[in-house]
Formats: C-alpha cells, structure tokens, sequence
C-alpha cells in the first residue's frame, strides 16, 4: 500500500505543471520582420485595472534602425460608462532573447496602463496566430500575480481550426487554459473613429 501511495505521489508530481514565470519558453528564432504587421485580438486573458476590452486590433512596426513599436486600438469604458475607442503606441526595449521585449505605453496609453510591461511573443506561425504573455506582477514563489495574454490572429474572423490545437497547448503552458475570455470584433471603433 505504501509504494502505491509513493507511486501516485511521484505521478501528482509529474502531471503538475511548472507555472514559474522563469521556465516560460518563448518562440524560438523569432522574426520581428515576419511577426510585424496587423493583428486581431481573439482571445485575451485580462489583468488587473483598467484594459482594453473589445475590437482589439494591434500593428507591429519595425522602423529602419531595426526598432519595433506597436499601436493598438480597442474599446474601453472609462468613468463607470462612458464607451470610447482608445488609441495606443508602445515602443520595444530589446532584451538578450529576442522573443522577449519591455513595452512602453505613451500618450493616452500611458494612464490606461501602468509602467513597463514585459511582452514576450510565446508562439506564432507568422500568418495565421500569435500567442503573447505579460507578467506585471510576480508572487515570492516565481508565479505570476498580475497576468495578460493575448490570442492574435491575422485574420479578423479568428483562428483556423488546425491552429486551435497549438494555441490550447500553450495556453495550459502559461498556466491559463480556462482563464481567456473571446474578444468581439464588432466595428464600434470603426465606427467611432
């Protein structure tokens, strides 16, 4: 009885998962210059505060220097319920791993979010999805307090169904299956622009 006790014990160990922020993978050999370009928020996985919350659609741009910046626009409420279209621009600090980056918020952006967010692309095929992570706030343990994470897709209909099995499988990764929420692509910021 007791080596089968033992033995489920080392079995709860090895189903467990590793939800440290450090042993996070990032996509490997990642390629801004195919990474850049328009990007539809599908799913989102929301943090702490104030964020966007639908019609999120994110432009990643590489300037000549080699530079990346990002707008994004998207439909927040602000004041309770006031319904507005916000307007974003962050630009990349480059870190050794080039899948990861700092982001910085300015103008409007700035007051919607708080400091500098780490943004590491954890998976894309370039032409179909993109998986991002942000950990704004980490626990004693190495786990994630405050996270987001978006599900891109280059298409505004959403992900294709070979693709959905990939990004699950990174969800549980990230220690966040079950905790994303679909992002709604209805026109309001086409329509308040």
């Amino acid at each position: 009885m007791l080596l089968y006790v033992v033995s489920l014990c080392f079995l709860a160990l090895a189903w467990a998962q590793d939800c440290q922020v450090a042993n996070i993978q990032v996509m490997q050999n990642f390629d801004r210059t195919r990474y850049a370009g328009n990007w539809y928020a599908v799913a989102k996985k929301d943090p702490e505060g104030l964020f966007l919350i639908d019609n999120i659609v994110a432009q990643f741009t590489i300037a000549e220097d080699g530079t990346m910046t990002a707008t994004a626009k998207g439909r927040v409420i602000i004041l309770s319920n006031w319904e507005m279209c916000a307007d974003m621009l962050a630009t990349f600090e480059e870190t050794p791993e080039p899948a990861k980056f700092r982001m910085k918020y300015w103008g409007v952006a700035a007051s919607l979010q708080s400091g500098n967010d780490d943004h590491w692309v954890i998976d894309t095929d370039y032409d179909n999805y993109a998986i991002h992570y942000s950990c704004r706030l980490l626990d004693a343990d190495g786990t994630c307090l405050d996270s987001y994470s978006f599900i891109f897709s280059r298409h505004v209909t959403g992900l294709r169904i070979e693709d959905q099995p990939v990004v699950t499988q990174k969800k549980n990764e990230l220690c966040l299956l079950g905790k994303y929420r679909r992002v709604a692509h209805n026109g309001f910021c086409e329509s308040s622009s």
